[in-house]
């Protein structure tokens, strides 16, 4: 059965980390990535980071480079967003989402039509 299952948001202090995870189920490494994504209500979705099971490159925005880091688990088939020194524009609903490819992660994937969506993790900042 194919499936994206987000965990670990919650309530987070501005300057603090959290840890996402994206469990997956159904999907042949090497030949997606995975792309999380951010959703405030009223707001246009945006793409954060990917990663690419195909040769393990990555891409991030730039409001968040420097401070999240995606990286993945093949064994347990889980794609971790780590996020350090959040701030409150960072409250949103995380979610991550699929796209099938073999090929490394690039600018233009994260603006593409995925295959595959998590159902998402709330992360609020708040002191």
């Amino acid at each position: 059965q194919l499936q994206l299952v987000e965990s670990g948001g919650g309530l987070v202090q501005p300057g603090g980390s959290l840890l996402l995870s994206c469990a997956t189920s159904g999907l042949t490494l090497g030949r997606y990535s995975i792309i999380w994504f951010r959703q405030v209500p009223g707001k246009e979705r945006e793409a954060v980071s990917c990663i690419s099971t195909y040769d393990d490159s990555t891409y991030s925005v730039d409001s968040v480079k420097g401070r999240f880091n995606i990286s993945t688990d093949n064994a347990k088939k889980t794609v971790y967003l780590k996020m350090n020194n959040i701030t409150p524009e960072d409250t949103a609903v995380y979610l991550c989402a699929a796209y099938t490819v073999e090929d490394a992660c690039h600018k233009w994937l994260l603006h593409s039509r995925m295959d595959l969506w998590g159902k998402g993790t709330l992360v609020i900042v708040s002191p």
